[in-house]
C-alpha cells in the first residue's frame, strides 16, 4: 500500500507576491497549469493517491479548484485521480503545527511535502530507500548552485545526518554541497515530540534537533526539485519546465551524463594531490559545469586516487578536499551530481601502504567499475554520456564503458578519442551548446 502524502499549502507567499497576489503561492501556473496541480499530477502516476493538503491563506481557492480529488481539471478535462482531505488553519501555526492537529490521521510513515515547489522525483524509490533505512525521518537532499545562502546536511558515510546547519549557523570553510530540498518521509513516532509553542518550526524544532541521534537520513537525488520563493526562481522554473528539464531529471527515465577527471582537469595537476591547499580549481571550470547543470546533464566526477592506498592521504582528508572542490564550484553557480573516486593500488611493498587498498580493483581506470556503479545509482544511458578527462585511462575507462570520450589537450595525442578539446570549458561551449536549455517563458502564468 502507499504512504499517505501531506502537501503543506498554507504559506502566504509574500515574497513572490509580486507574481500573484490574489491567489496563494500553490496555485501560481507553470505553463498554464498551478503548481500545486503538477505536484498532484506527478504522485498519482507513481500510485500515490492518499492526500492531505493542508491549507491557510486563501485555502478557500485551493478547496474549490481540487474539491475532494474527483473534480475535473479545467487544464486537463480529467479528474485529479487522487482523495483529498483538507486541514484549515483558521490561525497561522507555522509550517509544522498543522503537523500535530492530523496526527490521529497519520499512523504509518507519509511523505510530507511542500506545495510551493517544482518537482518531479520517483517516489517510490525515495519511499523504499526510507523503508530500508529504517529511520524516522529522511531528507531528500541534493546539490544546488547556491549552496552559500543554503541550509546544509551534513551526513556520515551510512547517510546518518550528523548535523543541520541553518542558513544563520556558522559552517565549515569548506562543505560538502548537500541541501535539503524540503521533501521528507516521515514517522508519525515524530509527532510524539514534546513542543509547547503555539507556532512550530519544521526543521528547527521538528528535524534539526534529531542531527547526530543516528535516526535521520539523506537520501542524495539529482532530481528536480526547485522552489518558487521569489520572481526570479519561478522565472528558472518556467524556463526549465518549458525546456523539458524537470521531467528528464526524473530517476525512473534514463539520465544522460558527463563523467569529469580531477586532477588536470578540475583542478590543476601537482602530481599526487595530498593537501586541501594544494587544490586550485582550473580557470573556466566552474563556467564549464554551470553549462554542464543548465543542459540537463548529470555532472559527475570519476578520479583515481591511490594516494590512499600508498597511505598518503586518509580517507577523512580526501574528503576535505572534495569539500574545497565543492565549495568553490558552488561560490561560482557550480556544482557536482556524485563524485566517485577508487582509492586502490595493485602494486604492493611500500612503506606506509594500506595492504586493504592494495588490490587489483575493476574501479580504476582504465577499467570502468566507477561509470559503471554511477550507471546503476542514478539509471544512466551510458551511450548517450561522455567521459571527459586529460589522460589515456580516461579515454579508455570511457571506451570500455561505452560512452563518448573526449580528451583535455593540445591535441597530439591519440587513445581512440572522439574529440579532443583545449579545456573543459571548450567541451561545455562546443559539445554541450545543442543541450543548453531552452530560453522560452511559460505562457499563460496566470
Amino acid at each position: 500500500m502507499k504512504m499517505k502524502v501531506v502537501i503543506m499549502a498554507g504559506g502566504k507567499g509574500t515574497r513572490i507576491s509580486s507574481i500573484a497576489s490574489n491567489i496563494p503561492k500553490p496555485m501560481i501556473r507553470v505553463e498554464g497549469k498551478p503548481v500545486l496541480e503538477h505536484e498532484i499530477e506527478c504522485l498519482c502516476a507513481q500510485g500515490f493517491t492518499d492526500i492531505i493538503l493542508t491549507v491557510g491563506h486563501l485555502g478557500n481557492i485551493i478547496m474549490d479548484y481540487f474539491g475532494d480529488g474527483s473534480n475535473i481539471s479545467p487544464v486537463t478535462g480529467r479528474t485529479f485521480g487522487v482523495h483529498i482531505e483538507y486541514f484549515v488553519e483558521n490561525e497561522p501555526l507555522g509550517n509544522a503545527g498543522a503537523l500535530f492537529q492530523i496526527k490521529d490521521r497519520l499512523w504509518d510513515d507519509f511523505l510530507l511535502l511542500n506545495a510551493d515547489a517544482m518537482f518531479d522525483v520517483d517516489f517510490n524509490r525515495f519511499t523504499e530507500y526510507h523503508r530500508k533505512q529504517g529511520g524516522l525521518v529522511t531528507l531528500f537532499t541534493h546539490p544546488n548552485n547556491h549552496p552559500h545562502d543554503s541550509g546544509l546536511i551534513i551526513a556520515d558515510k551510512e547517510n546518518v545526518v550528523q548535523r543541520w546547519l541553518a542558513k544563520e549557523d556558522e559552517r565549515p570553510r569548506y562543505y560538502k554541497n548537500r541541501v535539503n530540498a524540503g521533501l521528507h518521509v516521515m514517522s508519525p513516532e515524530i509527532l510524539k515530540t514534546d513542543i509547547h509553542t503555539s507556532k512550530i518550526d519544521l526543521d528547527r524544532q521538528l528535524l534539526k534537533p534529531l542531527a547526530g541521534t543516528g535516526k535521520m537520513f539523506v537520501y542524495d537525488s539529482p532530481e528536480y526539485v526547485k522552489d518558487m520563493g521569489t520572481p526570479e526562481r519561478y522565472g528558472a522554473v518556467c524556463d526549465d519546465f518549458a525546456s523539458g528539464k524537470v521531467k528528464q531529471k526524473n530517476l525512473y527515465y534514463l539520465q544522460k551524463a558527463i563523467f569529469l577527471d580531477r586532477d588536470g582537469t578540475i583542478n590543476k595537476y601537482v602530481g599526487f594531490l595530498r593537501d586541501k591547499d594544494e587544490f586550485e580549481l582550473i580557470d573556466g571550470v566552474a563556467e564549464a559545469i554551470r553549462i554542464i547543470n543548465e543542459s540537463g546533464y548529470l555532472a559527475i566526477v570519476v578520479t583515481n586516487q591511490p594516494v590512499i592506498a600508498r597511505g598518503e592521504v586518509s580517507l577523512e582528508g580526501l574528503e576535505e578536499i572534495h569539500n574545497k572542490m565543492e565549495t568553490l564550484l558552488g561560490e561560482k553557480g557550480a556544482y557536482l551530481d556524485a563524485i566517485y573516486f577508487c582509492p586502490h593500488h595493485p602494486h604492493k611493498g611500500y612503506e606506509g601502504e594500506r595492504v586493504e587498498y592494495k588490490i587489483d580493483c575493476q574501479c580504476r581506470k582504465p577499467r570502468p567499475g566507477m561509470l559503471l556503479e554511477a550507471a546503476h545509482e542514478f539509471h544512466i544511458d551510458l551511450a548517450q554520456s561522455w567521459m571527459v578527462g586529460d589522460g589515456e585511462n580516461d579515454i579508455q575507462a570511457g571506451m570500455r564503458a561505452g560512452c563518448h570520450t573526449a580528451l583535455l589537450g593540445d591535441g597530439g595525442k591519440d587513445y581512440g578519442q572522439q574529440i579532443t578539446t583545449s579545456s573543459l570549458l571548450e567541451f561545455a561551449k562546443t559539445v554541450m551548446a545543442g543541450a543548453s536549455k531552452n530560453e522560452t517563458r511559460c505562457g499563460g502564468n496566470l
